[in-house]
């Protein structure tokens, strides 16, 4: 009867496509786990260490990385390895955009408990780039462009972000930067600056004291369990950001970051 054969139809075509949907999502998990491991080794692998550090067949990674070539997310280079594409970039400004988006309230509740502009800051590569700021109230404050780039070693959010990568990775890319004084203040030597990272797993937070700018001071904690390296930070006058002050504005820091951390996570797919 038409009535049945018109109930049928649906079932039929829904199951059909179990298979190749429960497959589809299961490529999508791979080359995006791909593209997680070749972020992790620096951006650029051969096919035969993508299947040593995760476990996939070569025939299956290169046709996953055939399909991530084509869309642009992969680059084959003419050694024959592959390195992160060119598309990613605007993925990856899109999100920053949007994780700065979603940190602007607990910013400018920063801002409120301690007076003090608040930025949040992630690590891009070798260098540290802002992607969100709340202004102190106050006439005299700091202000960073949303968008600036800076190195890591003369800043707060700098140290709090590699306080917890090893010294080599640390020294390797202190190699790659330099390391410039900004300041007669600025650490240029990587002892130095190592010195500097073991105060922030000691103490739980970072300092630019006048490192960057003489005159201004910044208080800095990472952003634990952040889907990116991030930190967060406040930044004004030597004169306001105190010792004294520091006392009392690095606990409501470090409680911003964790309760960002846990609203970064909920929105979260799969948290």
């Amino acid at each position: 009867m038409p009535t049945s054969s018109a109930s049928d139809a649906p079932a039929e075509t829904a199951a059909s496509k179990t298979p190749a949907a429960s497959g589809g999502v299961q490529s999508l998990e791979r080359a995006f786990d791909l593209l997680e491991r070749m972020a992790d080794a620096g951006g650029e692998v051969g096919l035969s260490e993508l299947s040593a550090s995760s476990g996939l067949p070569l025939p299956t990674i290169h046709r996953l990385m055939r399909t991530l070539v084509a869309c642009g997310y992969v680059r084959q280079q003419t050694n024959r390895r592959y390195s992160l594409g060119p598309r990613l970039i605007r993925l990856g400004e899109s999100a920053s955009r949007l994780l700065g988006t979603w940190a602007r309230p607990y910013l400018a509740r920063l801002v409120e408990e301690t007076g003090e502009t608040a930025n949040m800051a992630l690590l891009d590569g070798d260098e540290i780039v802002y992607v969100a700021q709340v202004p102190s109230k106050h006439s005299m404050r700091m202000f960073t462009e949303v968008g600036r780039r800076v190195l890591p070693h003369s800043t707060g959010v700098g140290k709090a972000l590699l306080a917890h990568a090893s010294p080599d990775e640390v020294r390797a890319l202190l190699a790659r930067t330099g390391m410039p004084a900004a300041t007669e203040k600025t650490i240029t030597t990587p002892e130095g600056f190592l010195a500097a990272l073991d105060d922030v797993r000691r103490t739980g937070y970072a300092v630019d004291d006048n490192e960057q700018e003489i005159g201004v001071r910044c208080l800095a904690v990472p952003v634990p369990d952040s889907p990116t390296a991030a930190a967060i930070s406040i930044s004004g006058p030597a004169g306001r950001v105190t010792e004294a002050a520091t006392d009392k504005i690095v606990p409501v820091l470090q409680q911003v970051a964790v309760e960002l951390s846990a609203a970064l996570a909920s929105a979260t797919p799969g948290s």
